[in-house]
């Protein structure tokens, strides 16, 4: 395996995360929560953006985003078969990735990579790296992924295809344990701006960067919460706690979208925290 560029404490994070894969026999734990319902219920959420730029797009675009695969132990790939499906069902023009492909192993990622390449949207797949995939070999990660067909940007933006070109999707390394740079994130980028970002803590790092549209994952909604979806655990990082889940407006920016994810993180459950797709519909003005 090749070195990972994840910092804080990755060698003891990584020992503990092999010892609880163990500890789910293999993916076995987690296909016996799913069958039970326990992995939760796939989700679609659906947000309307206004943008305020002056830019008139054609049509409105459509943009799906999902988050926090964990592929590995702790998931069951049914999870990732019915989120396609679901995309196919929705047909977004465009789908973006929040990270955290894998839960430990970078050889994890093979069976979403599988999945993803089923679904191909007209103006492409993009996607960012999570803390977990920095404590693997992300070099591995991000080739499976490229060979789905995804664009993974590490502090870089890509415009969209025509008729939306002036459309970039601005993604940066992960906030905590990777080596995050938003004046590279945002150079060059186009009028309309898709900020996207693992953790929601990458908006810690916004100085006059702005942004159209945030999109992150990471917190999982907290995955085991209340029923009025306080989670029992937060997820590390001030925003993470601050915005949990769903969506909340920057003043001075614009929309943050905090996915609750798709996979399960540590133990193979979810309980008042369902996966979600997130649909999002942009109109320029």
């Amino acid at each position: 395996m090749s070195p990972s560029r994840g910092r804080h404490n990755a060698r003891m994070r990584r020992a503990t995360l092999s010892v609880l894969d163990a500890a789910l026999l293999n993916g076995l734990v987690a296909r016996w929560s799913y069958r039970c319902g326990l992995h939760g219920r796939l989700a679609v959420s659906e947000h309307e953006v206004r943008l305020a730029t002056g830019d008139a797009f054609p049509r409105p675009l459509v943009l799906a985003f999902a988050s926090d695969f964990h592929a590995g132990p702790t998931t069951d790939p049914a999870m990732f078969a019915s989120l396609i499906d679901e995309l196919v069902r929705q047909r977004p023009d465009a789908l973006l990735l929040g990270g955290d492909y894998v839960s430990c192993k970078a050889e994890q990622v093979g069976v979403l990579a599988a999945q993803l390449s089923r679904f191909s949207p007209p103006l492409g797949k993009y996607g960012v790296l999570g803390n977990h995939d920095l404590l693997t070999d992300d070099g591995h990660i991000v080739r499976q992924l490229e060979a789905a067909g995804v664009k993974v940007l590490v502090n870089r933006n890509c415009p969209l295809p025509p008729p939306f070109e002036q459309v970039s999707i601005c993604g940066v390394d992960d906030p905590w344990t990777g080596s995050p740079d938003l004046a590279q994130t945002f150079r060059g980028a186009g009028p309309v701006r898709i900020f996207l970002s693992h953790s929601p803590d990458g908006l810690l790092l916004l100085r006059e960067e702005g942004f159209d549209l945030a999109l992150a994952g990471h917190t999982h909604g907290g995955q085991v919460a209340l029923p009025d979806g306080t989670a029992i655990v937060d997820a590390g990082g001030p925003l993470s706690r601050l915005y949990a889940r769903g969506r909340f407006e920057i003043a001075g920016k614009g929309p943050l979208i905090v996915s609750r994810g798709v996979g399960c993180s540590n133990l193979p459950i979810r309980i008042n925290a369902d996966p979600d797709l997130i649909i999002c519909r942009l109109a320029g003005s």
